[in-house]
């Protein structure tokens, strides 16, 4: 840059500390055997191929013998920050769908030009998103047509990162927005749910599958390795978590408040029990 101090500087300004001086002899001599000490590699616990746990504690008991039969076609939008998450769920639903009818993306913005497949599936007047709002209607009050096979848009991530994948995708708006309107408790009790009510997505893919095949036994055979997950974790150190609706409301958040007005606010909304 022009008229800056540059890197030309003959030596070090005054307000500058001389560099240390060089480690005496006999330091060196006593450091010279670490480089020597075998580095111990770190490797992964092996895992299970069907449902991706450790193979020391794999779930496959929990999961169907055979992927259960559906008509409708599930895609997963991933957030990347749930790919390194230890305790996901999204591996346990598609282990309990034929690969077909579960297909999962991952990233943040998805073009049609890079993503062309899902574009036209976005354009498929059977798809349907799954995404709650004040433009969504209830799941039991949408007529399936019977022309071909329903589709199912489901994104994975936090409120925040599937706020931010809904919004600033156009692709997602085409399809017909969906909510479920359900009463039950999130299982999923090992993670923070921002509400009571607010589900984790293979519990949200369980009520919605067993909405749209008309099918009760879909949740409870989905629902069954999420269970055996928490259960397994709480046996071994886990904390039940209760959701930051039911810590507000019972003097129980020990975190600091936000700043952000915003937020502020969203927290506010939760204390009084009003819908966000």
């Amino acid at each position: 840059m022009e008229g800056g101090g540059g890197s030309g500087a003959a030596g070090p300004s005054p307000s500058q500390s001389p560099p240390p001086s060089p480690s005496p002899p006999e330091d060196r001599e006593c450091c010279a055997g670490l480089w020597e000490l075998p580095v111990e590699r770190c490797e992964r616990r092996p895992e299970c191929g069907r449902c991706s746990r450790p193979q020391k504690v794999c779930l496959c008991p929990f999961l169907p013998i055979h992927p259960l039969k559906v008509s409708t076609c599930l895609y997963i939008i991933q957030h990347p920050a749930e790919e390194s998450r230890v305790l996901r769920t999204v591996p346990l639903l598609a282990a309990c769908l034929p690969p077909d009818k579960c297909k999962i993306l991952i990233g943040r913005r998805f073009s049609e030009d890079r993503y062309p497949e899902l574009a036209t599936v976005c354009r498929n007047p059977s798809t349907l998103i799954l995404y709650p709002g004040a433009e969504a209607t209830n799941l039991e009050e949408v007529t399936l047509g019977s022309s071909s096979p329903p589709v199912m848009i489901i994104i994975d991530g936090t409120w925040s990162q599937a706020k931010d994948i809904f919004y600033k995708n156009s692709l997602f708006r085409l399809p017909k927005q969906v909510q479920l309107k359900t009463n039950i408790s999130s299982q999923y009790v090992i993670r923070t749910q921002p509400t009571n009510t607010c589900l984790s997505t293979l519990e949200c893919a369980a009520v919605a599958l067993t909405i749209m095949e008309k099918n009760k036994n879909i949740q409870e055979t989905i629902l069954r390795p999420l269970q055996a997950l928490c259960s397994f974790q709480l046996q071994h150190g886990a904390q039940i978590h209760h959701s930051k609706e039911h810590l507000l409301k019972n003097g129980l958040y020990d975190k600091p408040m936000p700043k952000n007005k915003r937020k502020l606010r969203r927290m506010e909304l939760l204390v009084n029990n009003v819908k966000i």
